[in-house]
């Protein structure tokens, strides 16, 4: 099922950030929607927008595009700056993937099987076993690390098929873990991919999480460029002030349409 038939089938109310369709959800409209879609064996492709992904999407048409085969939800204060901003008010619910997933995982009561594949073979341990102590009706399943060869690409695939995860969670970063979920993740390899960037990293432990205040305040980016600058003042030192401006872009472009 593509993004566009679930908006449709759903009704969902969604906002333009971009180019992208995101989704404008409560915090438990979010959790009932995915939790249908898993009940129902509806193939759902979830990923999450932020400014990073956006300002990505902006310069890599094949990015872009391929959001459109995805259900998009809203990732933090940037794209809530941009709802405000073009909309008048932000999103509903901040459905971040770190706190989101698993929230939506210890939601669902059901068993399922959930597949990990992305990062290094020990942080996705690590959070396989923290996901099974939040949430122990569930299978956690390891299927590879996130450093494989095109030659090993076709064993992994089968693997995926072989267990079917209902859940099937990918984290390779952006946008190298929606591309592969579009070209290769189908129906018959699970129900619900979900690109989850950076979360098995912050559920092992190996990147820390903001302290609650910061995270209270929507501040934390700011923690995470605290903590490395060299590898993420590009992303937010620029890249913030060029998504906003990208936006302002967007709101005067509409403006001049409606005219």
């Amino acid at each position: 099922m593509s993004a566009r038939t679930l908006q449709a089938d759903e009704a969902l109310a969604e906002r333009e950030i971009l180019g992208s369709s995101v989704a404008s959800l409560e915090w438990d409209e979010g959790l009932d929607l995915l939790r249908r879609c898993i009940a129902e064996r509806r193939f759902t492709r979830v990923t999450f927008l932020n400014a990073n992904n956006a300002n990505i999407a902006a310069r890599e048409p094949a990015f872009a595009s391929t959001l459109h085969d995805f259900l998009v939800l809203p990732d933090g204060i940037g794209v809530d700056i941009a709802a405000r901003i073009l909309y008048g008010a932000p999103f509903p619910a901040n459905l971040n993937g770190t706190d989101f997933v698993p929230a939506l995982l210890a939601a669902e009561k059901n068993p399922l099987t959930v597949g990990l594949i992305g990062t290094k073979r020990e942080n996705a341990a690590a959070a396989a076993a923290k996901l099974s102590a939040l949430a122990p009706q569930h299978r956690f399943a390891f299927v590879h690390d996130g450093y494989f060869t095109v030659e090993e690409e076709p064993g992994i695939l089968a693997e995926i098929q072989r267990l079917r995860p209902d859940v099937l969670l990918v984290a390779m970063g952006v946008p190298r873990q929606e591309l592969w979920i579009a070209r290769n993740i189908t129906e018959h390899h699970c129900t619900m991919p979900i690109a989850v960037g950076a979360l098995l990293d912050f559920l092992s432990g190996t990147i820390p999480r903001a302290p609650l205040w910061m995270r209270r305040l929507r501040l934390e980016w700011l923690f995470r460029l605290l903590l490395e600058p060299k590898r993420l003042w590009r992303r937010y030192v620029l890249g913030n002030p060029l998504f906003l401006a990208r936006v302002l872009r967007q709101r005067l472009l509409r403006k001049r349409l409606s005219r």
